[in-house]
């Protein structure tokens, strides 16, 4: 069975933190926790280890949820995954998502010299072997909680018969609503929600085409994209004016809560907000003092 998660609110924080100290970043999640979110989850794509990281965010903190958003599962083999998912189960009851994903041939090609094939058979294969590991690896603690990166209906219905849910990324209320009604109630929708704070929107445009810059050039966004209604020419580097307005809550603090909301409404059991700040790696914090005093948490 799946360890029990309690995430303290229905709202979290996703955020990159490889080019900050270690310390520096678990001070970062004490704050996030002090202002009341519920979580924080992280990629793997620039360099820091996924689990080491969970491990000294869980460490920092007393009550936040830390989720891998996601781990890429071309980064470790799938007992490494599993294992190191029960420890920090076994160490921190309640607290520890193991979200996974098969990343882009891109990055795993060229970044990291490996091989990308056929991603949703990679994915079953993965998912099954983590299964295999025999109870005597944290005996008793039970698996650890896991979501899969689903964007497609395929991978969405692998996602909802081996694993607790999905942690869909750069997608539409709309979408995230699909999800939902592809998975059932029981599920997890963990969905993520990029937001610009501000009264200028030419920044905030700015801002989103940053953001969107290294996405738009990667097929599995650009598919996702397609499926959620978007056309090809709404997809140069960067994104057309209409993708950035779907994708990020661009204004001021009250529509940017709206935007994240209304993932909730949609279905969503949990929702991540991702501070933009024109640098992925940038201090969150301001925007998100200031958005947590907007969602009442």
């Amino acid at each position: 069975m799946a360890a029990r998660i309690d995430f303290p609110s229905r709202i979290g924080v996703w955020w990159t933190s490889d080019t900050w100290s270690m310390p520096d970043a678990q001070q970062a999640a004490r704050d996030i926790e002090a202002m009341g979110y519920g979580s924080i989850f992280y990629g793997e794509a620039y360099g820091k280890e996924t689990l080491t990281q969970a491990g000294a965010f869980l460490a920092a903190t007393d009550r936040l949820v830390v989720g891998t958003g996601i781990a890429n599962i071309h980064a470790r083999d799938p007992i490494a995954a599993e294992s190191g998912g029960r420890t920090l189960t076994a160490l921190h009851p309640g607290r520890f998502v193991l979200g996974l994903g098969v990343s882009h041939a891109p990055l795993v090609e060229r970044g990291r010299g490996g091989t990308y094939e056929k991603p949703l058979a990679t994915m079953r294969d993965y998912l099954q072997r983590m299964a295999a590991v025999p109870e005597q690896i944290e005996p008793g603690v039970g698996r650890p909680a896991r979501l899969v990166a689903a964007l497609g209906p395929k991978m969405i219905e692998l996602a909802g018969a081996e694993t607790d849910g999905v942690h869909p990324y750069l997608v539409t209320p709309e979408q995230t609503r699909v999800t939902r009604d592809a998975l059932g109630p029981d599920k997890w929708v963990v969905s993520e929600q990029a937001v610009a704070v501000g009264d200028d929107p030419d920044d905030a445009m700015s801002r989103a085409h940053s953001h969107l810059e290294i996405y738009s050039g990667l097929p599995n966004y650009r598919n996702s994209w397609l499926r959620q209604g978007f056309e090809e020419s709404d997809m140069p580097r960067g994104g057309s004016d209409r993708l950035k307005r779907a994708l990020v809550g661009m204004g001021d603090i009250d529509t940017v809560a709206a935007s994240v909301t209304a993932h909730l409404d949609a279905g969503a059991d949990h929702v991540l907000v991702q501070a933009l700040r024109g640098n992925p790696m940038a201090d969150p914090r301001d925007d998100l003092r200031e958005l947590a005093r907007a969602l009442g948490l």
